[in-house]
Parts: structure tokens; C-alpha cells; sequence
């Protein structure tokens, strides 16, 4: 297996997706927030460009939307929810439709549009989604959302996270120094991982924006086994179903 890494989605060529399996991080918040919303019974999530774009959305919505999203990591005006995974649970969004628009992850989903398969990845389901991208039979990229368009360590964590659940099944062929920076970086702080994220600049914006629990959140390796997977134009997050 075949595995790269793209430090942001303005790097990314239409080679790199076509044929290929993409894993989408935004460790610090939005794949955290997919992640969690899945797995509080969240029935799909919609995904949307900017925050406009996503009140209108859930405006039009006959059902019982929930419209969730960030600027400058705060929830904005009107909006349900913020994008802290922490904030979702059962018994007020299972079952209901969720529209998002976030600073950097949504874009990222949407620059990936031409992968043969795409799946939302964070620490928090690093060994599943590993397990997933395998599951498909193709070569994986990894790409980082990134925050405000610099390269974002919170993101190369989590890229190292799944080459290291994957290298412990499978044989790997590591195509550029960028996937073994991230192999490394996550083997040397995987120990100390809500420090690390903390010393980032995302964790920083988020720190400084009062929500420093999230950090917390978004560092415990492996907490959920579950994958939301990637569907259509416009994209659908949706919680991919294991046999």
C-alpha cells in the first residue's frame, strides 16, 4: 500500500486523488466534531463551503436540521452549535441532519472531491479509519486541512496516527519524506499527545478562544471506532457501515 501526505489542500493534484482512498484531517476541530456527531446517532452531515451557504441550506431543510459550524473558532450568530466535539449527545441529535461550515475542514472535504473513496480522519478514530482506507484496496492520501492556509501540526499528528495503525497490519511504501515526517512526529509524541496539541497554533486559537477542553477531546487516541465516510456532490458525511 501506497501512502501520502499533503500539508494543505491547495497542494493537492488531481492525480493524487483519482484511484486513491483521501483521509481528511482537521484534528483541531471540525473531523473531531464529524466524528463525534456521528457517533452521538447524527444521522448525516452536510457539508457546505462557508457559513452562508450553510444557514441557507438548513433554512430550505423540512426536517429537523441542526446548523453547526465556526469563524475564527467561535460559533457564529444564529448557528445551534459551535464546532466542539464535546457538545454533541444522544438524546438532542440523534436522528437529525447536520449542516457545517468550518474555517478549514469542510473546504478540505470539498478539495477532495476526484478520490476514489474519501473518509473523515482525527486521532479520536485513527485506528478505524486506518482499517477503513485498507478495507478499500487502494492507495491512501492523507491530506490536512491545515488552519487559515499554514500547515498545521494538529493534522501531521493525525496522518502519522493512521500510517502507524496501518503499518502495524500491513506492509507500506511511504511515497514522500512529508508521510515520514508525520510517521515520526506522531511515533515521538503519541505519549504526550493533549500537550503537543496544545503547543500548536490551532491549539492556541482554540485555548485563547475560551474552549480549551476541546484540546482534551481531540487527543484521546482512538476513542470512537467509527468512520464517517464521504458521499456524492454536494458532499454527505455519513457513518460508514462495518460488517
Amino acid at each position: 500500500m501506497h501512502i501520502d501526505v499533503v500539508l494543505l489542500p491547495r497542494d493537492l493534484k488531481v492525480e493524487q486523488l483519482v484511484g486513491r482512498a483521501a483521509v481528511v484531517f482537521d484534528v483541531l476541530r471540525a473531523s473531531t466534531s464529524m466524528t463525534a456527531a456521528l457517533a452521538a446517532g447524527v444521522s448525516e452531515i452536510r457539508i457546505f463551503p462557508d457559513i452562508a451557504a450553510a444557514a441557507s441550506a438548513r433554512g430550505a431543510f423540512k426536517g429537523k436540521g441542526l446548523l453547526c459550524g465556526e469563524e475564527k473558532a467561535l460559533r457564529p450568530p444564529g448557528f445551534d452549535l459551535g464546532n466542539s466535539p464535546g457538545a454533541f449527545n444522544a438524546d438532542e441529535h440523534a436522528g437529525r441532519t447536520m449542516f457545517i461550515s468550518t474555517t478549514n475542514g469542510t473546504r478540505a472535504i470539498l478539495a477532495c472531491a476526484a478520490a476514489g473513496a474519501v473518509f473523515v480522519g482525527a486521532l479520536v478514530n485513527a485506528a478505524a479509519v486506518a482499517k477503513a482506507a485498507a478495507e478499500t484496496a487502494l492507495d491512501v492520501v492523507l491530506v490536512c486541512a491545515g488552519t487559515n492556509g499554514q500547515i498545521a501540526m494538529e493534522d501531521l499528528l493525525g496522518c502519522g496516527a493512521v500510517i502507524d495503525a496501518l503499518a502495524k497490519d500491513y506492509p507500506l511504501i511511504l511515497n514522500s519524506d512529508t508521510a515520514s515526517i508525520a510517521a515520526r512526529l506522531f511515533s515521538a509524541s503519541k505519549r504526550d499527545l493533549p500537550a503537543i496539541l496544545r503547543e500548536s497554533r490551532g491549539g492556541k486559537n482554540v485555548v485563547a478562544a475560551g474552549l480549551a477542553p476541546d484540546i482534551d477531546f481531540c487527543a484521546k487516541l482512538d476513542s470512537f471506532n467509527i468512520v464517517g465516510q464521504v458521499f456524492g456532490q454536494p458532499p454527505v458525511v455519513r457513518l460508514l457501515a462495518r460488517s
